[in-house]
């Protein structure tokens, strides 16, 4: 499903793609989903993006829930702001 968003965090619009979930300005998320794309959560937190992994391939970002608690790992997308990553990274690039 395709949807648009603004974000709740920066106030960013977002234009979804089918697999956006989170802000490619900030991002931060919306705890929306028990699995990908279902939206069957009810929590409706915020999810602060606090960490990044970075592979050989792609970063990975880390999604911590301020409400509930819970954690998610979203694969980052291109678009995303390459500062704000790389930001995240708490002690230097992790490879694996």
């Amino acid at each position: 499903m395709i949807e648009d968003f603004e974000c709740r965090f920066c106030g960013n619009s977002v234009k979804g793609k089918g697999y956006t979930n989170h802000c490619p300005k900030c991002l931060w998320s919306t705890h929306v989903d028990v699995n990908p794309g279902d939206r069957a959560s009810a929590c409706k937190g915020l999810m602060k993006p606090h960490s990044v992994v970075y592979t050989r391939t792609n970063y990975t970002i880390v999604h911590k829930c301020l409400k509930c608690g819970e954690e998610k790992r979203v694969e980052a997308a291109p678009e995303d702001n390459r500062d704000a990553l790389a930001s995240r990274i708490k002690s230097g690039p992790i490879v694996i």
